[in-house]
């Protein structure tokens, strides 16, 4: 015998006798546990003897089972179908045990898990996560009493500190996020805004000695506008900032005593009164319940069933046939790590992903849909009809504009004015802005000679005026929206030329593209300038509360007044973000509003491709979002269609850009768990195990490439609409699922209810049920928009 070959029978020696001494240790411990139970091993072999000898009682189909499974793991309670179903106990080999309601092997249902280090879960369960209301001890002592999405602490929560702090108030994903109060253990309190675990926003801070501060924070300190208050009546007012050049404000003493805190520094606050003053953190879990999987064995019935009468395959309760067995997905990577790595979600929400910085691609045979010879499989059409594919690739969007180019020398004017206005010299800007900063009269205008003047440079261009909008508010904007000036000056006015995109939208606006993708630039006319000035204040406002907000985020207001021409002509534009400015190939673009007159594209199937703006009839899909995810769109929605509705703007939509993740080498739509070579009944298409997915979600971190409307990882159902309902606005789900990375946004919204609109839907009712146009009053537009959108967005059960 060679020495590799005793080597490798003394490794399976090794390995035998620790799966025994397991086993016997599991019996133990669940005797001492349990109580004495008849416990009847599970023999690999012989299972079917087991069913008959093992003292399981049957009740219809659910039985009463005392099980030492083959790992040594221990299960009592009822069992169906080969799985824990109904009430049950099981503890594993390494000390973990849930006690409590079961369906299908998954944890549903209340029940109570308890760790070996001592902490304990008790509460709601779904599909094997924490998931509903429970309470949560820690081993070091520390409680959390709340609701739970998949693990995480998502809604309202108290949270009791072994170190005596207190937080009572609103969680997100695990971290404190909404209003919330968080108390020392001293007796110091904060009442206020929270974000990803840290004091941000507006809240009040109230020291034990009755000092308090009442104003706005960012990063767990004071920053931006405030007051600081003392018991006897004094107060300071200012701009608060840890960096003491930011630092101003005044002090006002109080009548009683007028010298009594003449030389004090705000800076204390920030050295002294806060560095005592310490978050908690949250502790870290070993292992979460989800991440726990439960080895049962197949029934030999069933493998009888299925001919050949073979050995039981072992199975996870997730589904993945093989659990013990590494697959090419499951050792890959979850997020954006270095090098050229890949990844995103899969079937069900799991994560899917491709890992270049090794060289190494993750597929095999018929993972395209093809096998190794190019020939196709066989993927279930769910009795559809005609599969569905992907448009062709097409060239770069738009057309570069030359030397040459009729709109060459206005991308000359607009690049300079640009260069000019970002880079003037300017004061650093706080959040909080005067009303004068809104003004309308707020403008600044700049004459650019060929010959260039003190503050512009020559250029080769004819002599034009450029005037910037409330310049003021933009470039807070700018900062609020974490644009790098010297980045936005790069994209609009470097050495690559802009894009004009092939044709004018429905208004007349021509587009045009930054060299890489990432603003857009849409000239104007007059009435839409006056309308975002009249809300310029409002929306404002609006986007520094809500940092999800979907509404189109703006960068800046111009214009360019052409003066060597017989006819000065003026051209007003906006700079805006670019939705699509993804790596992911867009596939699919909607422009959906909810109405149906005209809401269809008139192109042919074979002109239609991934820059073709498809509309409401066309759409042939329900997007279906994880539950939290969805939650927030739900609200963000109604935020937004309140202030559009509050500005009295209506005629806006939402577009949605889709990238299909699998996609065969012909073009071919894959649905979610099609069937490929070498694949199992039981196993989806690129799919990871739960294991990967907990370790995301225990991660925030790596939450910050997926934004509300921006690399959201879906499932989008297919929908087919009944041939005798022309006008069905959403068809009927089929229960075709494929996997997605959503990109969304409502645009177009400066378009107010003015005459024109009021006679266009004055007109339009005669001919038309009123109901069906576009052009409807704010209020009813909101209600409808509101209603559409979330029938073809959906929770993801």
């Amino acid at each position: 015998m060679s020495r590799e070959s005793s080597s490798n029978s003394s490794s399976m020696i090794k390995a035998w006798e620790a799966t025994v001494r397991r086993t016997q240790a599991a019996k133990k411990r669940a005797n001492s546990i349990f109580g004495t139970s008849i416990i009847a091993h599970v023999d690999a072999e012989n299972e079917e003897e087991e069913e008959n000898d093992s003292g399981m009682s049957v009740v219809g189909d659910m039985y009463h089972a005392d099980k030492v499974l083959p790992n040594g793991d221990y299960y009592t309670g009822q069992w169906s179908d080969n799985f824990p179903h109904g009430q049950g106990k099981y503890l594993w080999t390494d000390g973990c045990m849930y006690v409590g309601e079961w369906f299908r092997g998954k944890t549903m249902g209340r029940g109570r898990f308890s760790w070996p280090s001592g902490a304990t879960y008790e509460g709601e369960f779904k599909s094997g996560y924490m998931d509903g209301t429970g309470t949560y001890t820690g081993p070091n002592g520390d409680t959390y009493k709340g609701q739970w999405i998949m693990n995480l602490k998502h809604g309202h929560g108290v949270k009791n500190y072994f170190t005596g702090d207190l937080y009572e108030g609103e969680w997100r994903r695990g971290l404190q996020e909404g209003q919330g109060r968080y108390q020392w253990k001293e007796g110091n309190h904060y009442a206020g805004e929270w974000k990803n675990g840290e004091i941000c926003g507006k809240g009040m801070f109230i020291w034990t000695n009755g000092n308090r501060y009442d104003g706005y924070w960012e990063e767990g300190v004071p920053k931006g506008s405030g007051t600081f208050k003392w018991p006897d009546g004094s107060f300071y007012v200012g701009n608060w900032s840890r960096d003491p050049r930011e630092q101003n404000g005044t002090y006002y003493p109080s009548g009683s005593s007028p010298d009594a805190n003449l030389d004090w520094d705000p800076q204390q606050v920030y050295t002294v009164d806060l560095c005592d003053c310490r978050i908690s953190p949250s502790e870290k879990v070993s292992i979460l319940p989800s991440q726990k999987k439960l080895a049962v064995w197949r029934s030999s019935k069933a493998s009888e069933s299925g001919g050949g009468g073979e050995r039981p395959r072992r199975m996870s309760v997730d589904g993945r046939v093989g659990a013990a067995v590494e697959r090419p997905f499951d050792r890959m990577r979850l997020w954006e790590t270095g090098g050229d790595e890949r990844v995103g979600f899969g079937a069900g929400g799991l994560l899917w992903g491709r890992r270049e910085s090794s060289c190494e691609e993750y597929s095999y045979a018929g993972l395209n849909g093809e096998d190794a010879n190019g020939n196709r499989n066989d993927i279930p059409k769910a009795g559809l009809g005609q599969q569905m594919r992907v448009p062709q690739k097409t060239k770069r969007q738009g057309e570069t504009i030359c030397k040459g180019h009729k709109n060459y020398d206005l991308m000359l004017n607009l690049q300079l004015g640009i260069r000019h206005a970002v880079g003037r010299p300017a004061p650093t800007a706080s959040l909080d802005l005067k009303p004068s900063a809104f003004d309308p009269k707020e403008k600044l205008w700049t004459r650019f000679p060929p010959e260039g003047t003190k503050y512009t440079p020559p250029h080769q261009s004819c002599e034009f005026k450029w005037k910037d909008y409330c310049p003021l508010v933009f470039r807070t904007l700018r900062k609020l929206f974490k644009v790098d000036p010297a980045d936005y000056m790069i994209s609009i006015c470097g050495n690559d030329a802009l894009r004009e995109l092939s044709s004018p939208g429905k208004s007349g606006s021509f587009f045009y593209l930054t060299n890489d993708d990432r603003y857009m630039i849409k000239t104007m006319k007059k009435a839409e300038v006056k309308v975002l000035i009249r809300m310029l204040s409002a929306y404002y406002n609006h986007v520094r509360a809500f940092e999800n907000t979907l509404v189109t985020k703006f960068y800046g207001l111009h214009c360019v007044k052409l003066m060597g021409q017989p006819i000065q002509k003026k051209v007003r534009f906006i700079i805006m973000g670019n939705l699509f400015c993804t790596e992911y190939t867009i596939h699919r673009r909607f422009d959906l509003k909810g109405s149906v007159l005209g809401r269809t594209t008139d192109k042919p199937e074979t002109e239609i491709d991934g820059t073709t703006i498809l509309k409401d009839l066309d759409l042939n899909f329900i997007f279906r979002l994880q539950k939290s995810w969805f939650q927030d769109f739900c609200r963000q929605i109604d935020r937004d269609c309140e202030f559009l509705e509050q500005e009295r703007i209506m005629d806006y939509s939402l577009l949605v850009g889709l990238h299909f993740r699998n996609t065969s080498a012909a073009g071919h739509l894959i649905p979610s768990g099609a069937r490929t070579p070498g694949g199992d009944d039981n196993d989806g298409s690129l799919q990871l195990s739960r294991a990967d997915m907990d370790q995301l979600l225990l991660d925030p971190s790596r939450w910050a490439s997926i934004k509300l409307g921006m690399n959201m990882p879906a499932r989008a159902e297919r929908t087919l609409r009944k041939n005798d309902l022309e006008l069905q606005l959403i068809g009927e789900p089929t229960g075709e699922y494929y996997e997605v990375i959503l990109f969304f946004g409502v645009i177009d919204i400066l378009q107010d209810y003015d005459i024109s609109k009021k006679l266009e839907h004055a007109y339009k009712s005669i001919q038309y049920d009123p109901t069906s146009i576009s052009a409807v009053d704010p209020k009813q537009y909101s209600r409808r928009f509101r209603e559409f959108i979330l029938k073809i967005f959906a929770e993801d059960t």
